[in-house]
């Protein structure tokens, strides 16, 4: 029935001049032909459509007969493929290609997700033979095409480790290799047309817009492995591809790099610089050349090691933001861009770029909150590494940065463990500086020996901070003898015991007067009770402890106890001290 109708509307077209067809002429034709196609008449379907009669209305209609020729296509029927393949090709040489070029896009992009990769591959080289016709006028739909090609791409799972990536199950790394040598003849036509003058060549930039793309998804999410030689890594591949691709239009790779710092001239053309280079592509193209490099045999090593830390910078402070929101681990970069400066040797002058005091911060962010053991690890190893490179100077202004946006107990006794260290070691022969003694060193000294909320600061809570605080204090009065004063802390002792020790003392008064009460409520709760009693929820202070059995509660309020007793026995040394020498 559905090869009558066709053959009868192919007649009646036959007769038709001008390619004047009727509505109804479009609509038996397609329905008719999908029609046959779906039933296994393709050979019969291909034997009207090549015939030359016939070239006329194939080349007005044609095109509407893509989507049942490919989804048959994938359903790898053997027995319809062959004069399916050979219709499309037809159908690729007579119709339109804007019409052609429409239909196949559609076809990639409502391929089902069981389909998706097979859609993929199949029409990657239809695409290609449709953009060849167009010629010179191509740069526009090869943006179109590549922006959807990535779209897909994108939605495909990405591979974790090596082993993945060899086994493919979710075929990314096909993808991209099939996906790359589609691009490759027009990379090579964008590079033979370099230097056109007084004109921006379009297909350059739609390929800098796929290199920049392809650099945010899906190189930005994957990790890629370790070079070895022996080992094939199609996503290796791949991003060494990208690289050479923006090398061959004409990118420079250091300059695109350093693009934050330099921020290169205004490029002519219609596209705006930050469409133009994306922060998180240009931060995955360093984290490509650095932590794994990739097409690093390109880059010049003239570059000093403080240059590439600052230009990297920035590319760093979105790497580690972007994996505050869930994304691949991206420490390495930072790393790799610290070990080659040399110690000491970051000025202060530094600080004034904003991205040296927040990619710290992010980096507390992730030693704070990241729920991976080796990575809260990792945070610790490079926030002292990035310490280690700041000069005297640096440090200081760091640290009192770090003291006043932090608001970590435990970053903050960290800091502190610093700036001790710091003072001791401007304490000796040699190493005198105007920032870790005397005058410089006590606005600093105010900032760390200080009770956040005076008396009623919670100690538990602020543990880490007030211990480290009271060693330094201990430190100081014991190593800088009054008669030295060298670090000016005697000179303050009346101003540090006002607004420090003595409400230190308060605190740990009354912070041990309501545990001991909850301690003795507790543990008379407790006799009465028999053995293997219910939870409890005790509160102290307006803070609620956990809910617990009494023996766990009663092991906590003597925990914290101790704690007190351990504050007490460092203030009670520090006031000895001070009393000694007074």
């Amino acid at each position: 029935m559905a090869l009558e109708q066709l053959s009868d509307v192919v007649q009646k077209c036959q007769a038709v001049q001008d390619d004047k067809y009727s509505p109804e002429d479009y609509d038996v034709f397609n329905t008719a032909g999908r029609t046959c196609i779906e039933e296994g008449h393709s050979a019969q379907v291909l034997s009207i459509l090549v015939d030359e009669k016939n070239q006329a209305m194939v080349k007005c209609m044609g095109w509407n007969l893509l989507d049942p020729l490919v989804q048959v296509m994938l359903k790898q029927e053997v027995k319809n493929r062959p004069h399916c393949q050979a219709i499309l090709k037809h159908l690729l040489k007579v119709c339109s290609p804007k019409e052609l070029l429409v239909g196949l896009l559609e076809q990639v992009e409502e391929a089902p997700v069981e389909l998706l990769v097979s859609a993929f591959l199949l029409l990657l080289k239809p695409l290609k033979e449709v953009l060849m016709r167009l010629g010179e006028r191509k740069a526009s739909s090869l943006g179109m095409v590549l922006a959807t090609l990535l779209e897909q791409v994108a939605k495909l799972p990405t591979p974790r480790s090596r082993e993945q990536e060899a086994d493919d199950f979710h075929p990314l790394c096909h993808c991209c290799t099939s996906l790359m040598a589609f691009v490759r003849p027009f990379v090579d036509e964008a590079r033979a047309r370099r230097g056109r003058p007084n004109k921006e060549d379009e297909l350059r930039v739609e390929l800098l817009k796929f290199c920049m793309k392809s650099l945010s998804e899906p190189l930005l999410q994957v990790q890629l492995q370790d070079s070895d030689p022996l080992a094939v890594s199609p996503l290796r591949e791949f991003a060494l591809d990208v690289l050479s691709s923006l090398t061959a239009i004409g990118e420079s790779l250091p300059s695109l790099v350093s693009h934050p710092v330099l921020r290169k001239r205004r490029a002519e053309g219609f596209l705006e610089e930050e469409v133009r280079y994306p922060k998180e592509s240009l931060a995955s193209l360093a984290h490509l050349l650095f932590v794994h490099h990739v097409a690093i045999d390109t880059f010049p090593a003239v570059y000093s090691p403080i240059f590439m830390l600052r230009c990297n910078m920035e590319h760093i402070n979105l790497l580690l933001s972007r994996y505050l929101l869930g994304r691949v681990d991206r420490l390495e970069l930072y790393e790799k861009s610290l070990v080659t400066v040399v110690d000491g040797s970051v000025s202060v002058n530094e600080l004034e770029i904003k991205t040296f005091t927040s990619v710290p911060q992010n980096l507390v962010k992730i030693m704070t909150l990241c729920p991976a053991h080796h990575l809260r690890t990792k945070g610790l190893k490079l926030l002292q590494l990035s310490i280690d490179k700041f000069d005297v100077e640096a440090k200081y202004k760091f640290f009192e940065c770090m003291l006043k946006v932090s608001s970590h107990s435990g970053v903050e006794g960290y800091i502190i463990k610093n700036i001790r260290s710091q003072i001791d070691f401007s304490l000796k022969p040699g190493n005198e500086n105007d920032w870790f003694l005397g005058a410089h060193l006590m606005p600093l000294l105010r900032q760390v020996l200080v009770l956040p909320d005076g008396p009623e600061t919670d100690l538990l809570q602020n543990l880490d901070r007030l211990m480290e605080s009271l060693n330094l204090l201990r430190y100081l009065v014991l190593r800088d003898k009054v008669t030295q004063n060298q670090t000016g802390v005697w000179t303050e002792l009346t101003h540090l015991e006002e607004r420090f020790m003595r409400p230190l003392r308060v605190g740990l008064n009354m912070s041990r007067a309501h545990y001991e009460m909850e301690l003795q409520r507790t543990m008379a709760g407790h006799k009465g009770k028999v053995k293997g009693d219910s939870m409890l929820s005790v509160a102290v202070g307006d803070e609620q402890l956990p809910h617990m059995t009494s023996e766990s509660q009663i092991q906590a309020l003597h925990s914290a106890l101790h704690t007190f007793d351990m504050m007490e026995s460092v203030l009670v040394r520090v006031e000895e001290v001070v009393q000694e020498s007074s």
